[in-house]
């Protein structure tokens, strides 16, 4: 029987490419998305993949959400945090909105989704976790202490729930990517990606799919002896 996979931002930019792989590969894919339904029915429609709504920062939404998928495709063993938001602005002009609705939606969301499903995955003795990062919560940036710090506290996140569920067969690893082409990025301005691109020892951005064949790696049955992990796709930008 195929694994059930929950993709939060799983629409849009690099949650997409992880859908569309996972789905290519046979597993049961459920995309979620916030609020943009114009684009989830348009990504429904040209791949076949189901997309729920909810906010992965409300955790009686993720509850809910968790329990439909269930009822539509089956248990869920895979479950990849993707859904991430930006409220960019250096600290002493963040408002404590900014700070918080970040923090809420990429490391809260993260707690949400996984306490919703790890009862069930420790039922089973079978899980795979994979939460996505940033080489900005390994390195910081500029005007983005918030970004930055609740991506920091996924990598932490990361390594304590892999030690909780490695002797139920549930393994969670993350993934730190570098700046990889997507709307996220492009809304950068001209001049400053150029910078960013310097950087970069491989000498362009990354591409989403690149993300979504880590993810493919660390989510099979046969990864089972990795965990706890952080995968760095950043072009060697940094080393860490």
């Amino acid at each position: 029987m195929s694994r059930v996979a929950i993709v939060t931002g799983g629409t849009r930019g690099i949650g997409a490419a992880i859908s569309k792989l996972l789905h290519q590969n046979g597993y049961k894919v459920a995309a979620v998305y916030a609020g943009n339904k114009e684009r989830a029915d348009a990504f429904t429609a040209e791949t076949g993949i189901r997309a729920y709504q909810w906010s992965v920062a409300d955790y009686d939404e993720c509850v809910a959400g968790v329990k439909q998928v269930e009822r539509d495709l089956g248990p869920v063993d895979i479950v990849v945090n993707n859904a991430g938001i930006t409220r960019d602005s250096t600290l002493h002009k963040m408002s404590s909105e900014q700070w918080q609705t970040v923090i809420d939606t990429n490391l809260g969301g993260c707690f949400n989704m996984c306490r919703a499903v790890i009862d069930g995955m420790r039922e089973r003795g079978f899980g795979r976790i994979v939460n996505i990062g940033s080489i900005n919560g390994q390195a910081g940036q500029y005007g983005q202490v918030n970004y930055a710090a609740a991506k920091s506290g996924i990598h932490g996140f990361t390594k304590a729930l892999a030690q909780e569920g490695a002797a139920r067969g549930i393994t969670v690893n993350a993934i730190a990517p570098g700046y990889i082409d997507t709307d996220m990025v492009a809304a950068v301005p001209a001049n400053v990606l150029e910078k960013i691109v310097a950087k970069i020892p491989v000498g362009r951005l990354g591409r989403a799919e690149e993300i979504a064949r880590g993810v493919q790696f660390l989510v099979a049955d046969e990864a089972g002896f990795v965990t706890g992990s952080t995968l760095s796709i950043n072009g060697g930008q940094h080393m860490y």
